[in-house]
């Protein structure tokens, strides 16, 4: 029974899949994601990854038994760049019109261990005024006692049992057909690699690497925004046997509970008082750092429901040279809920006069009625769009085409 099915299923091919279907499906999906051919760079090295191990019998047979944490635990976590696998299968170059030759010198790069991705969750604020934050995380480090040996110099040899392949192939008979059955070296846990018990490392028991904690200092500048990486070179995972990776942090935009941002642009509603939207005031905006900034209303300008304003200069700072963007202010009139008859005079000397209701006919009566308010449901089914597209009997009522 496999106990995890990820690796299958970057790479679209069940548990069961035999060496070249594996590497038709890699070779499918790494031709869609390459980089070159604008795929995603993420997803490129994940089923690059994917494929390395599966196509390994030692590693597949460690995470088929013991999912990602067992290849995790025998350091087997680590890989080569994807570009450098991707050339060695495929011939590199000659898929995007290098002409032949193979990959090239690509050939001849470090192995590294595979980045470690952490997503961090900033402010609004952080972005708007710059933040510098601490992370701590946890890796896999070259042991300190043997630097790495796993033992005692020269106390680690090839196992024999395996010739060093970390696999064991037996053949059992079910009736006319053989069936093949690979599985870990039970001699080296399918490492292969023995070291003898009284040479291993004490600090480490002969696994190499120590877990390690580290405090990265993670300076976030002002502009930046979500999904931008900080990238922190060789300080992923250590191996004996191959470069480290790096550690590649995402910044998580929080969403905001007065602002939207557009780029370099801000967004806000505020909400003024019918009086100040008539006849002139001053409103507060409290910004994105120690700041609120005040609005004066020019007096005799009227703003109106729903109004979009701008205040040049007031935005988000752009990430190279931090020149501010706009911010936009989008206004809603509270209306009071009643006025005193006796000022209504005082209205009608201020504002416009009223507009005339329409004439009709002398055969059509006319009937005084009085607005009343409706209770919730009612109001909600009424202004449904449901109850605007159908009739009471439920039958959709019938548009007029526009002219």
């Amino acid at each position: 029974m496999v106990k995890e099915t990820q690796f299958y299923d970057l790479l679209e091919v069940p548990v069961d899949a035999s060496e070249p279907d594996l590497k038709k499906a890699y070779r499918k999906k790494a031709l869609r994601l390459h980089p070159d051919k604008g795929g995603d760079p993420e997803l490129f090295k994940e089923v690059t990854h994917a494929y390395e191990v599966l196509s390994d019998p030692q590693k597949r047979s460690v995470y088929d038994a013991r999912g990602e944490a067992g290849l995790s635990e025998q350091g087997g976590m680590g890989g080569m760049d994807p570009q450098d696998l991707f050339s060695q299968l495929f011939g590199g170059g000659a898929f995007f019109g290098g002409g032949g030759g193979g990959g090239g010198s690509r050939q001849q790069a470090v192995r590294k261990t595979k980045d470690l991705v952490h997503r961090v969750n900033v402010t609004l604020e952080d972005l708007y005024k710059g933040k510098t934050t601490k992370l701590a995380l946890t890796r896999n480090a070259l042991c300190s006692k043997c630097h790495g040996r796993g033992g005692k110099e020269g106390a680690v040899r090839t196992c024999s049992s395996c010739s060093g392949r970390g696999i064991k192939v037996t053949l059992r008979q079910m009736g006319p057909m053989i069936q093949q059955i690979q599985s870990a070296c039970d001699e080296c846990s399918g490492t292969g690699e023995v070291i003898n018990a009284k040479d291993r490392c004490q600090q480490c028991k002969g696994k190499k690497v120590m877990p390690e904690k580290k405090i990265l200092e993670v300076h976030i500048d002002k502009g930046m925004k979500g999904g931008q990486t900080i990238i922190f070179s060789g300080e992923s995972d250590q191996s004996p046997n191959a470069e480290s990776g790096d550690v590649v942090i995402v910044i998580e935009e929080k969403p905001h509970d007065r602002f939207k941002r557009q780029d370099t642009n801000l967004i806000t509603e505020l909400e003024i008082d019918l009086l100040t939207a008539l006849g002139s005031g001053r409103v507060a905006i409290r910004h994105l750092d120690d700041r609120a900034l005040i609005v004066n209303f020019v007096p005799g300008e009227v703003v109106k429901n729903d109004a979009v304003k701008v205040i040049r200069g007031q935005g988000m700072p752009s990430q190279r040279h931090h020149e501010p963007g706009d911010l936009f202010v989008k206004f809603t009139v509270n209306f009071p809920e009643h006025i005193d008859p006796a000022v209504i005079p005082l209205l009608e000397r201020a504002l416009p006069p009223r507009t005339e209701i329409e004439k009709f006919p002398k055969n059509i009566h006319l009937e005084e009625v009085d607005l009343d308010e409706p209770d919730a449901r009612s109001k909600a089914n009424a202004m449904s769009d449901e109850s605007m597209d159908e009739d009471h009997e439920g039958e959709p009522r019938v548009q007029c085409a526009n002219q």
